[in-house]
C-alpha cells in the first residue's frame, strides 16, 4: 500500500510539473505569435511612412496630400523612430520630423542631442534593418531606423516572467505536496497508535475488572462461570480487532447481514462494561429487525463501536443516553446514532473524519476517519454528522444502499 502510495505521488508531481511546463511554454508560443504580429504591423506602419516620404520628394506631391500623410501616420507612431540620410547621418533634431518617441532631456544642445540620436541609430539597427527611403530608379534618399515600442518590449519579457512564475508554483505546489504527505503520513502514524490504543482500551479494562471479581468470588462457581464467559468474549474481541486491522487495505466480503442485530450484538457487549468504565450511560436501539443488506459484519461492528466510544467521550458527569434507530426504506437503510454528549462546534464537523484529528487525549485520531473509508469504500454508502448542538449533543448518521 505504501509502494502505491508512492506511485501516485510521483504521478502527482510529474502532473504537476507537465501541467506548469504547459502554462509557461504555451504562453511563451503564444506571445511571441502575438509579438511578430505587432512587429510586422510597425514595420508596415514604417514602410508606409517611408512611401510617404518618397511622395514627399516628388515635385509634383500637392500639399494637402503631404498632410494627410503626415497627420494620419506620423502622427500615430508609437515607437521609436530616426529618420537619416542614405549615410546614417542624422537629418533633423527636430521631434516629430528628424526623430519620434525617443526620451532625450529638453536643455540639451541641437548638438548633445545629434550625437545622443546618431547613438540610438547604432542601437536601433540591432533591432531592425533599416526602411529606405529611394526614388522611382531605386537611388536611395533616407533611411528609417525604428524600434519596437513599449507594448512589444512588455510582450517579449512577459512570457519569461510567465515561465518564473510557472517555476515558482511548480517549486511550492512540489514542496507543500510533499509536507502535505510527510504531515498526512505522521498522522496516520500517530493515529493508528491512538486507535489501536482505543480499541484495545475496552477488552482490557474489562479482563482487569473479570480478574479482580474472579478474586473476590472464587469460591462462588457461578460467578466463576460468568466471569470466565465475559473473558472469553473478551479474549474474542481482541482477536476480532487483530482480524480487522489485517483487513485494513484489502477487499472486504460483504454478506447479507441485519444491521439492527449487529448493532444491537455491539451493544449488548458494551452494556455489561459501561460500570467499569465509570459510565453511568443507557444504549438503546430501536426500529427495524428485520431489515438486510450486504455487510461486512466485522468492520460494520468497528464503525458502530467507534460511534459509541465517541459518544461516551462525549459524555461527561451526567447521565448520559445513546441512541441507535434503524430505518428500513426501500432501496436504502438509514441508522441514526443520537448522544446528549457535549456536540461538536459548527466548524469541527468535517475535521472530526479527517485522519490524526483529535481534541481528547485518546480516541477520535483515526476511528472516525476509518469509520467513513468502511462505510463509504467497501460499503458504498454515506457517513455524516446530521446535526450537533453544543451541550446538548450530537446525531451522526449512516446511510447503506441495499
Amino acid at each position: 500500500m505504501n509502494f502505491a502510495f508512492t506511485i501516485s505521488s510521483l504521478k502527482i508531481k510529474l502532473s504537476l510539473v507537465i501541467l506548469g511546463a504547459l502554462i509557461a511554454f504555451s504562453t511563451l508560443y503564444y506571445t511571441q505569435h502575438i509579438v511578430k504580429k505587432l512587429q510586422q504591423r510597425e514595420k508596415e506602419i514604417v514602410q508606409l511612412f517611408a512611401s510617404g516620404l518618397e511622395y514627399a520628394a516628388n515635385p509634383n506631391a500637392e500639399t494637402g496630400d503631404l498632410n494627410f500623410i503626415f497627420n494620419n501616420i506620423i502622427n500615430r507612431i508609437d515607437f521609436p523612430l530616426i529618420l537619416t540620410d542614405k549615410n546614417d547621418k542624422i537629418i533633423s533634431t527636430e521631434v516629430g520630423f528628424g526623430y519620434k518617441n525617443i526620451s532625450l532631456d529638453s536643455n540639451l544642445t541641437k548638438q548633445q542631442i545629434k550625437s545622443l540620436l546618431q547613438g540610438k541609430v547604432k542601437e536601433l539597427a540591432i533591432e531592425h534593418q533599416p526602411i529606405l527611403v529611394t526614388t522611382k530608379e531605386g537611388v536611395i534618399l533616407q533611411k528609417i531606423y525604428y524600434g519596437d515600442s513599449e507594448i512589444i518590449n512588455r510582450l517579449k519579457y512577459y512570457p519569461y516572467l510567465q515561465i518564473f512564475f510557472a517555476i515558482l508554483f511548480i517549486l511550492i505546489s512540489y514542496l507543500s505536496f510533499s509536507y502535505i504527505k510527510r504531515s498526512e503520513q505522521s498522522n496516520i502514524w500517530v493515529g493508528m497508535s491512538k486507535e489501536t490504543a482505543h480499541q484495545l482500551g475496552t477488552p482490557i479494562s474489562s479482563l482487569m475488572g473479570w480478574n479482580e471479581i474472579l478474586k473476590l468470588n472464587y469460591n462462588n462457581p457461578d460467578k466463576v462461570l460468568d466471569t470466565a464467559e465475559e473473558i472469553e468474549n473478551d479474549l474474542t474481541r481482541l482477536n476480532k480487532i487483530t482480524r480487522r486491522f489485517s483487513k485494513i487495505g484489502s477487499k472486504p466480503e460483504l454478506v447479507e447481514n441485519s444491521p439492527y442485530i449487529i448493532i444491537e450484538k455491539v451493544v449488548n457487549y458494551f452494556q455489561r462494561r459501561l460500570p467499569q468504565l465509570g459510565k453511568n450511560v443507557t444504549i438503546e436501539v430501536k426500529g427495524d429487525h428485520n431489515c438486510k443488506t450486504k455487510l461486512n459484519s466485522e468492520l460494520f461492528e468497528w464503525v458502530i463501536e467507534n460511534l459509541i466510544k465517541n459518544s461516551l467521550d462525549a459524555i461527561e458527569n451526567k447521565n448520559g443516553l445513546i441512541l441507535f434507530e434503524v430505518f428500513n426504506y426501500k432501496n436504502k437503510i438509514e441508522i441514526e446514532i443520537s448522544d446528549n454528549g457535549k456536540g461538536i462546534e459548527p466548524g469541527r464537523k468535517k475535521d472530526i473524519f479527517r485522519p490524526g484529528f483529535s481534541t481528547k487525549k485518546r480516541g477520535w485520531g483515526l476511528g472516525l476517519s476509518l469509520s467513513k473509508r468502511i462505510i463509504e469504500d467497501y460499503h458504498k454508502g454515506k457517513i455524516f454528522v446530521k446535526s450537533s448542538i453544543v451541550n446538548e449533543g450530537t446525531i451522526f448518521k449512516i446511510i447503506i444502499p441495499k
